[in-house]
């Protein structure tokens, strides 16, 4: 039976023990697992022998509270063409004329820096006999050239650009191939037992779609119990009571509102304020979270889930497009912990990297106030899936069996922060890695 957030049961088995792993307040025990939960904790218990972790430590399975799963799985059938991928109108040309004649090309991670603004013009001037469509970094904006633009029956579609018009375009392209087995194999081999989906606008049939991933699955706006994804832009913003009513209508779900200026977010607060904030509301990215918001947001009780590497992976782009005002309230960590503001962490992966080690590492070694422990910033990734950065999840008779084995004793994984100190991953108690 699928393994999901939605009240479905874990599909059972044998009891299944977890030998000689260290585990957090235990010391180093066996682990006994049934119908999908741990049973028992304790050294040397009897009965069959499932794994030998050679004293390796045995940890929650990490969950990814923030990422794009659809998006992520049609990378293997797209052209990357991020800064860090090509540089110039010359090589974006290139990029973007490989495959068959008369095949579509679908191209992600696009930003300004690499060949400056794009439009149906600038890209005929690029590639002018295929169909090609490029998705900007940010995840929010198409551009289309013409060929692509007149085989979709659009050739009066103005400059080609699409800003947040995914449903629009669904319908008008290729289906894209969806590499789900390699997008779970990949993050069961970083420890990843869990997922949360922050589309906007998730397909009804998203489970279905994303059956083959091994992972637990939580979906924002779908699932009953997730929070409902309510996206903000300045240039639609609604006012404090606007959205204030919208947040009324949601409840009693909790609501995940997207933050990625500071005006969206003092509407967001300001709003919450009014309509009342409950268990499970969150702000997703808190990209700017001014000081003198913190205790505001600490007040209401939400979680911000964050992407900490943002900082580390675009700060070529940050001093170009972000004002300099804004700079210094970029991505808080360290300040939002240290007054008390659950805090978590999403990939936001394909926009993003999607090795959760790798933002662990980032939260590390920012700068200043903003850097975390290496014991917290591991734990941005801990807790429980519709309340993440509430009290951390355990290794402890009763809780759910998603778990991750490393090789190595944590005080050796915190040094590093590495995914190469992954074992085994489990969910339910069943192993979905190799």
């Amino acid at each position: 039976m699928r393994r999901g957030t939605r009240g479905r049961p874990a599909s059972g088995g044998p009891a299944v023990l977890i030998r000689n792993v260290d585990v957090e307040g235990y010391g180093r025990v066996d682990v006994r697992v049934a119908e999908g939960r741990v049973v028992e904790v304790g050294p040397g218990l009897g009965g069959r022998t499932g794994v030998d972790g050679h004293g390796g430590t045995l940890l929650p399975g990490l969950h990814d509270h923030h990422l794009h799963l659809t998006a992520l799985a049609a990378e293997a059938a797209s052209v990357r063409v991020g800064p860090a991928d090509v540089n110039g109108a010359d090589e974006l040309a290139k990029a973007l004329t490989g495959g068959a004649p008369g095949e579509w090309v679908r191209a992600v991670g696009y930003h300004e820096s690499v060949a400056g603004k794009l439009d149906r013009a600038a890209l005929d001037r690029l590639v002018a006999d295929r169909s090609v469509r490029v998705q900007h970094r940010s995840g929010e904006l198409w551009v289309w050239n013409g060929a692509a633009l007149r085989a979709a029956g659009m050739d009066d579609a103005g400059d080609g650009r699409f800003w947040r018009s995914d449903e629009r375009l669904r319908g008008r392209v290729p289906s894209t191939p969806l590499d789900l087995t390699g997008v779970g194999r990949r993050a069961a081999a970083r420890g990843i037992t869990g997922f949360t989906n922050a589309d906007p606008h998730p397909d009804p049939d998203l489970h279905t779609i994303l059956r083959p991933l091994p992972q637990r699955l939580t979906v924002l706006g779908l699932d009953p119990a997730a929070p409902v994804k309510i996206r903000l832009d300045d240039l639609t913003l609604p006012t404090p009571d606007e959205l204030a009513e919208r947040v009324a209508r949601t409840r009693p779900r909790p609501v995940a509102v997207h933050c990625v200026t500071r005006v969206q977010l003092l509407v967001t607060l300001l709003a919450l304020d009014t309509a009342g904030a409950v268990t499970g509301d969150r702000v997703e990215h808190g990209a700017v979270i001014p000081a003198e918001t913190v205790e505001w947001v600490r007040r209401l009780g939400v979680t911000v889930v964050t992407q900490p590497h943002f900082p580390v992976e675009r700060a070529a782009a940050y001093e170009t497009d972000v004002h300099p005002e804004d700079r210094g309230h970029l991505y808080r960590c360290g300040t939002l912990r240290a007054a008390g503001v659950r805090i978590a962490a999403g990939t936001d992966a394909p926009y993003a990297t999607a090795d959760p080690w790798a933002v662990m590492r980032a939260a590390v070694g920012r700068e200043g106030p903003e850097a975390l422990p290496p014991r917290a910033a591991l734990g941005l990734f801990m807790g429980a899936p519709l309340a993440p950065g509430g009290p951390p999840r355990a290794v402890a008779p009763g809780a759910r069996a998603d778990l991750c084995l490393l090789h190595v004793p944590l005080r050796e994984a915190l040094r590093g922060l590495s995914a190469d100190c992954v074992r085994a991953a489990f969910v339910d108690g069943r192993p979905i890695t190799g």
